[in-house]
């Protein structure tokens, strides 16, 4: 079973650490779902109560719950359970992030290629890798990211738009969107955050305004339907969003709000930029129309705010953006732009090489 822990708000609590009790290991998160109100960390000791916390989204992002699936390997390893059938539940937790089945996929590997009771050990230390990959990979999309702003928009000061949330929150790093205004920011150089509320569950509102707030950057907040407005008014410079699966013709899924958004800044010639890394490009999806969005219960929309009794809601999690309306993917191997098949495919072939 699961249990949670009270923790105090000094900023220093990571999103996924394993620990290692007398009484056995165990995959500690930060309860998502409980910010910014309080941080509560929520402790798994089986695979079930990950596979809860996943579907609840008391962890989320893309590329931290490629390490939840990493580590929820090595847990049920490390407690006895049949891994196999681990790995089925955890990697279909949730359909459209494709980072959850790659890290089941590589700590899965390392399990069975392990010798006679090392299985656990293997799959713990692929876990442990993977995590320090993703760490890396932000720290590069952050500089990418720098580089390809000092291009599109030269004299920095730059007033960034972003959906949903990509910060530390949801990566072994700093993020992936939110990590290159985080960098922008250490530079000196983000003259304005501004942060969409990302309804119905608010992650720009709970999530990216408490990390924006904590680090000490200039961001406001404003409702989804207000972004065109900013748009109008000259007032961003770029947006700037994450990605939870990325097809091979660059068509990206990302929170639902963001196609609007590529719209928008298409219209206004304002670059559109996904960040995120090359474990999120699904080159098996051929394009946007293969990609399985994620449908949310309609009550998270009906609970907002007051409707009538028996009202029916439309919540899709996700929406995607063709690769026509995106000015450039930032990955750990640099950036593509403009966004074709082959241009992504040459990005991700650095990968398979490691």
């Amino acid at each position: 079973m699961g249990d949670h822990l009270a923790k105090s708000g000094n900023g220093t609590v990571p999103a996924l650490r394993w620990e290692e009790p007398p009484d056995g290991p165990v995959l500690v998160l930060l309860d998502q779902t409980r910010l910014p109100q309080e941080e509560v960390e929520l402790v798994c000791t089986d695979v079930p109560v990950l596979v809860q916390a996943i579907r609840s989204l008391a962890v989320r992002g893309a590329p931290l719950l490629g390490l939840a699936g990493a580590y929820g390997i090595a847990l049920a390893a490390a407690r006895g359970y049949d891994v196999e059938d681990a790995a089925g539940v955890l990697a279909h937790a949730r359909p459209t992030a494709v980072n959850l089945e790659y890290g089941v996929g590589r700590a899965l590997a390392a399990f069975r290629a392990a010798g006679p009771g090392q299985g656990a050990a293997a799959a713990l230390a692929e876990a442990r890798r993977l995590h320090a990959e993703d760490a890396a990979a932000s720290t590069a999309m952050a500089a990418h990211g720098m580089q390809l702003l000092a291009e599109l928009a030269p004299g920095g000061g730059y007033r960034m738009l972003t959906h949903c949330n990509t910060g530390a929150l949801v990566s072994g790093g700093e993020g992936t969107a939110l990590g290159v205004a985080m960098a922008a920011h250490r530079a000196g150089e983000l003259r304005r955050l501004w942060v969409d509320e990302t309804r119905p569950l608010l992650q720009g509102a709970r999530l990216t305004a408490w990390e924006a707030a904590r680090a000490g950057m200039p961001y406001t907040l404003l409702a989804d339907n207000a972004a065109g407005s900013l748009f109008t008014a000259g007032e961003v410079d770029a947006v700037l969003i994450g990605a939870d699966r990325i097809a091979a013709d660059g068509s990206t899924a990302n929170k639902v709000g963001s196609y609007p958004l590529a719209v928008l800044a298409r219209y206004h010639r304002v670059p559109f930029i996904v960040v995120a890394p090359t474990t999120t490009v699904d080159l098996a999806t051929v394009n946007g129309a293969a990609i399985e969005v994620e449908q949310r219960p309609g009550s998270e929309v009906t609970d907002l705010a007051p409707s009538p009794l028996g009202t029916q809601a439309y919540n899709p999690a996700f929406d995607v953006t063709p690769p026509e309306l995106i000015t450039a993917i930032v990955t750990e191997n640099g950036v593509v732009s403009p966004v074709t098949a082959e241009s992504l495919a040459a990005v991700c072939a650095q990968q398979d090489t490691r």
